[in-house]
């Protein structure tokens, strides 16, 4: 068994968790805030605090920031299921208030966060170091995570001691999950993190029992 063997075993152990998706799409040449925010139970909107207008679901959970050029943001989604429902809601919602909608709303991901836990600890002194420091950011006194930007796929990933990372700027959940994986090889062949599970000594003892008659 190979250090790749393990390595892609560590791997699909990892659980990549989607905690946010941001997108963006426009709904019409423009909107009256104020018809809408009178209009419509679920919208808040301060103009003298904020320019936008908030419309929240609770299935699915989602918040919509909605301007007076017919822009909107949508925010809390964690699949792009979630994105488009919420955007389709809102689109018929309008329609029935005498808004012109278009008909083709093109929704366009800009942000994915995702969470994941590589199941070992960090230590993100060696870390900033090996990775280098013209690549990371990392001041413990004032946070307790290491910044790291990588270029490719384009994302910044969050990473802690405990073995917890936080990756943020994936445009597809693909890059996202790439990044982690890129990540977890980057570490292991700097020698920063033990790709070997814990029950590999397991295989092994089940290896030498079955190679047992050719011990002599």
């Amino acid at each position: 068994m190979t250090l790749n063997y393990f390595m892609e075993k560590r791997y699909r152990m990892i659980e990549i968790k989607v905690q946010n998706i941001v997108a963006s799409t426009s709904f019409a040449e423009k909107l009256d805030l104020d018809v809408i925010a009178q209009s419509l139970e679920e919208a808040e909107y301060e103009p003298e605090q904020f320019p936008g207008l908030v419309y929240r679901l609770s299935s699915p959970k989602t918040a919509t920031l909605l301007f007076r050029s017919g822009k909107a943001n949508c925010t809390g989604a964690k699949n792009i299921e979630d994105v488009r429902t919420t955007i389709d809601i809102i689109a018929e919602k309008l329609r029935k208030l005498g808004v012109e909608v278009y008909s083709d709303l093109g929704i366009v991901i800009q942000n994915i966060v995702a969470t994941a836990d590589l199941g070992g600890e960090l230590n993100l002194s060696e870390v900033a170091i090996s990775l280098g420091l013209e690549n990371v950011e990392y001041e413990p006194e004032q946070f307790p995570g290491l910044v790291y930007r990588i270029k490719e796929p384009k994302v910044v990933m969050l990473l802690f001691g405990s073995g917890k990372i936080v990756c943020a700027g994936a445009r597809k959940i693909e890059d996202a999950s790439l990044a982690v994986e890129n990540l977890l090889k980057e570490l292991t062949s700097l020698g920063l993190f033990l790709v070997y599970p814990i029950f590999s000594f397991f295989y092994w003892l089940l290896f030498m029992v079955f190679t047992k008659k050719y011990w002599y």
